[in-house]
């Protein structure tokens, strides 16, 4: 690997502590949450309202994240810190608008929403919503400063008292409710069950932002200069566009599933299913999202290199050769991992597949996407991920009220693949870059053959069965280890395996 390399493969490790881990640790909540929860529907209700909120912090962000990148790393911009005031005061004053207008209209959106009867669900989620939006400049300058074990410290910080409060709330109130009346009566309310889940994220967020105070300072001191802040708005706003068409793409299923049926509680129950197995696809989305977090300030900061296409190209291949890995190793140990979920979701488990593929082809669809960023023309980005949300929200409103949830992960699929071959054609007209392509397709290949030979060979033994896919992943690792990754240049273990 090239210097440049290794330290973006460091970088990414690092930011995996807080995705990666971060993530598995939330994912090990999909348990409790599948056996807590009274029904499929209550874990329906969660899948719900995350994936508006997914979609909603991406609005509030409106692509400044991105555009802080590109000009605080400008070479003319000499005062980084008047960029990140720039931006940090424009995100306080935009979060805090949104929370009043929620707040003044909680009634007649909670309704609109389905949840009248829990208007309180909405609120929650609006305000950690709003603090989040807020909160993702000061992680973004945390990055710029090549802060990563700080940024990973305080990611986890949240991550383990959600873990925390939600047992706390879900597991231990209800136990000492029955068995110790009156020690948690004052404040526990037995009956609110998926209410103490965004109880929870509420705790969680608030600690956060406490965190960041430090981080915060920088920038609250700065002074604004209006004259870039309008430059990054400018660059910034096809970013939102392509940014809500692009996580409406991944959350579409999720928001428009409940309104497809006319019996609510059946899509509940139904959304609950695709929701929890989808948890278990969730392990590539974990890796793409550690790998962005280091390669954004990356590419940015090595555009003016001469080298610069080569370090892309390079990236490339190592994000497809490794997601390619977690794909075969996801499928191949799937009977195992559908134990993370209760009995009575297994029948959404074949939807673990071709949601990963579609995550994969998102994840190649990002690393393409620095074309149009770096060069300024991030409107290609909008017309992209318009075109993929149009897919998405014609296949799930044609095909899902007759093929329920495998509709959704069919859109998701088709979405993303399609995404990813427009940028990449359109791509090597407007910035060329020479892709590694005949490595992808060799892996592609391989993994391809070995999928079905490990999904394609009935054996009635788990054991045996296991046994059989545990070999053909090894196949697939050391054709890696050999031709392309050797050990010895891996970051922190590539100690252990110089060569000699």
């Amino acid at each position: 690997m090239a210097g440049g390399m290794k330290r973006l493969a460091k970088e990414t490790a690092v930011y995996g502590l807080s995705s990666i881990v971060g993530r598995f640790l939330n994912w090990m909540l999909v348990p409790m949450y599948t056996r807590v929860l009274t029904d499929t529907g209550d874990y329906g209700i969660v899948t719900n309202l995350y994936g508006w909120t997914a979609l909603l912090l991406i609005i509030l962000t409106y692509g400044m994240e991105t555009g802080f990148f590109r000009f605080i790393n400008k070479k003319e911009e000499q005062e980084p810190e008047r960029v990140y005031a720039s931006v940090l005061y424009c995100l306080m004053a935009s979060s805090m608008l949104f929370a009043l207008l929620v707040l003044l209209a909680l009634g007649p959106i909670s309704g609109a929403l389905g949840y009248g009867d829990h208007p309180e669900y909405v609120g929650m989620m609006a305000g950690i919503v709003a603090v989040d939006a807020f909160c993702c400049i000061p992680f973004a300058y945390l990055r710029y400063q090549g802060k990563a074990w700080r940024f990973a410290g305080i990611k986890l910080a949240n991550i383990f008292l959600n873990i925390i409060l939600n047992i706390f709330f879900l597991i231990v109130c209800p136990w000492l409710h029955q068995h110790a009346p009156g020690v948690v009566d004052w404040f526990f309310l037995p009956d609110y069950g998926v209410g103490y889940i965004f109880v929870a994220n509420v705790f969680t967020t608030l600690l956060t932002l406490i965190l960041l105070v430090p981080d915060l300072l920088p920038g609250l001191r700065a002074k604004v200069n209006i004259a870039t802040l309008r430059q990054i708005l400018a660059y910034s706003f096809p970013i939102l566009l392509l940014g809500i068409a692009g996580i409406f793409n991944q959350t579409a299923d999720k928001i428009l599933f409940p309104f497809l049926f006319e019996d609510k509680a059946y899509a509940n129950e139904q959304l609950g299913i695709y929701g929890a197995c989808f948890k278990i696809a969730v392990v590539m989305v974990m890796f793409t999202q550690a790998f962005r977090y280091a390669y954004e300030p990356f590419i940015f900061a090595r555009y003016k290199k001469d080298d610069n296409t080569v370090a892309y190209a390079e990236a490339m291949k190592y994000f497809i050769l490794l997601a390619l890995l977690i794909f075969l190793g996801v499928t191949f140990y799937l009977d195992i991992l559908k134990y993370f979920v209760g009995e009575a979701y297994y029948p959404g488990l074949r939807v673990v597949p071709i949601v990963m593929l579609g995550e994969l082809f998102f994840g190649i669809y990002f690393n393409l996407s620095l074309w149009y960023k770096l060069t300024d023309q991030t409107y290609w980005g909008a017309y992209f991920s318009a075109i993929g949300c149009v897919a998405t929200v014609l296949i799930i409103l044609l095909f899902a009220p007759r093929y329920g949830y495998m509709a959704c992960a069919w859109a998701s699929f088709a979405c993303n693949l399609v995404m990813m071959l427009l940028s990449y054609f359109i791509g090597q007209k407007k910035f060329p870059i020479h892709y590694d392509l005949r490595s992808a397709f060799l892996y592609a290949g391989l993994a391809a053959v070995l999928f079905v030979a490990g999904m394609g060979v009935e054996i009635g033994s788990v054991a045996l069965r296991l046994v059989y896919r545990t070999a053909l992943l090894a196949i697939y690792v050391v054709v890696l280890v050999k031709r392309d990754l050797p050990l010895g240049e891996l970051p922190y273990v590539g100690k252990y395996f110089k060569r000699k």
